[in-house]
């Protein structure tokens, strides 16, 4: 595709934006309801899980590595990392070769997908589009079955590679929202309650 929404490592695109790469390779946030976000979204043509199959994937797991988990607070990884920690049961694994051998949010960090202790159910992964490709062959050689590409990356070819390979695949997804909307940290119809937590306050 022409034009590929794309993500800076670990960064979530403002709210109301998305994250573009024109074919020149420039990387541009844009507002969602732009003509330029809406070629991007009209180019596509793979389908990932309906939110059933999201809720099911995310019901079903026990453990979740995060891929390019950064130590920065304002980071998107460390947004959902931290929401992570505090209100969900996951046995959590962060990768970060820049900070391998420190603690993140009270977690050893990883150099790569290979030095976990474990086979993680899940991999999100805060990655550039041209970097899912190699995450993708790290995510099969480990075991995991299931590859969860954050919200605002999108590699089309990489998912399509991913399902021949044996992985099931979300993208352009993000896991922290995801899992707020099953378990009720988002109101029914959609909006984000503004608050860390997957537990509706009482006063709403």
């Amino acid at each position: 595709m022409a034009i590929q929404f794309a993500n800076a490592l670990g960064a979530l695109p403002a709210e109301g934006e998305e994250t573009v790469v024109l074919p020149s390779g420039i990387t541009c946030a844009v507002p969602s309801g732009s003509a330029l976000a809406r070629t991007a979204r009209k180019d596509r043509t793979w389908v990932g899980p309906s939110a059933l199959e999201r809720k099911a994937i995310l019901d079903q797991a026990r453990s979740i590595a995060v891929v390019g988990m950064s130590p920065d607070p304002s980071r998107g990884s460390y947004f959902v990392g931290t929401y992570l920690v505090q209100d969900s049961d996951y046995e959590l694994f962060f990768v970060n070769p820049k900070a391998a051998g420190t603690q993140i949010l009270g977690r050893d960090v990883h150099a790569s997908l290979a030095e976990l202790p474990s086979v993680p159910d899940v991999v999100v992964v805060f990655r550039r589009p041209d970097a899912i490709p190699s995450v993708v062959d790290e995510v099969v050689a480990l075991g995991s079955p299931t590859i969860w590409v954050q919200l605002g990356i999108w590699n089309e070819e990489a998912a399509r590679d991913a399902e021949a390979k044996g992985l099931r695949v979300v993208m352009d997804r993000c896991v922290k929202i995801e899992h707020a909307r099953f378990h009720g940290g988002l109101h029914l119809l959609g909006f984000d309650t503004g608050v860390i937590t997957a537990r509706r306050r009482k006063d709403r």
